[in-house]
């Protein structure tokens, strides 16, 4: 895993405020990717989630259960630590009076108080033909506004198509869409459901979702790191 010290942070921070979602280039190594996304078949998951039966896709994703795999843990331990600050001054900016712990472990405390316990880092597997619908991961009122997406697989080599895809919808204008253009360990750090724009009248909210286009050929490996709980 990159040294998150090493990271540019400030960089991350002005890029989410311009588009809600930031790429961090080389986060995992190749062989971490495919540790991680070999896990699929391993009994380290408490639920699996077929998305056609849901109308959220295709494809089907599973939910890590306690303990994490330490890779992951580590990740989210560690990230959550440079983006909570992020988190705080976005949360003001919408005039929010919700503040976020310096430590994840606090934050999770916050979670586990009011019932959201079951951890929500998962991991995605699509084959051909399957693609993820636009949508939100949000599992309760307590929610962090910023989540981490992977990428384990290689665009191009393990798969075709596949893009990861945003869009923001502003007050009284079209969406946006955004295509991020992940390779494999790659990492993007993204909004989760809200972030502030500054325009004439002052701060305003918009609203973003994410999705995946649907997959031509191969199989597409991908990890969500969420800070918050489910219930």
């Amino acid at each position: 895993m990159k040294d998150l010290a090493t990271v540019d942070w400030a960089g991350v921070e002005a890029t989410l405020d311009a588009d809600g979602a930031a790429l961090v280039p080389g986060l995992l190594s190749v062989d971490e990717c495919d540790a991680l996304a070999g896990l699929y078949e391993q009994p380290v998951f408490r639920s699996k989630v077929i998305m056609a039966r849901h109308g959220f896709g295709r494809g089907e994703y599973q939910y890590f259960d306690h303990p994490l795999p330490p890779l992951v843990a580590r990740l989210r331990t560690a990230a959550y630590e440079h983006l909570a600050p992020i988190a705080d001054r976005w949360s003001a900016a919408l005039g929010s009076n919700t503040r976020y712990p310096p430590k994840h472990a606090a934050f999770l405390e916050r979670c586990h108080e009011a019932g959201q316990v079951r951890p929500t880092p998962l991991l995605l597997r699509y084959g051909p033909g399957d693609y993820n619908c636009l949508h939100q991961d949000l599992y309760g009122d307590h929610v962090f506004p910023l989540q981490l997406v992977l990428l384990l697989s290689e665009p191009g080599r393990d798969f075709h198509g596949g893009e990861f895809v945003m869009t923001e919808q502003r007050p009284r204008l079209q969406s946006r869409p955004m295509v991020l253009p992940l390779r494999q360990g790659d990492g993007a750090v993204i909004a989760v459901h809200h972030r502030p724009v500054q325009g004439t009248r002052g701060v305003y909210r918009v609203s973003l979702r994410h999705g995946v286009s649907r997959v031509h050929a191969g199989q597409r490996h991908t990890a969500g790191i969420i800070f918050h709980d489910a219930r």
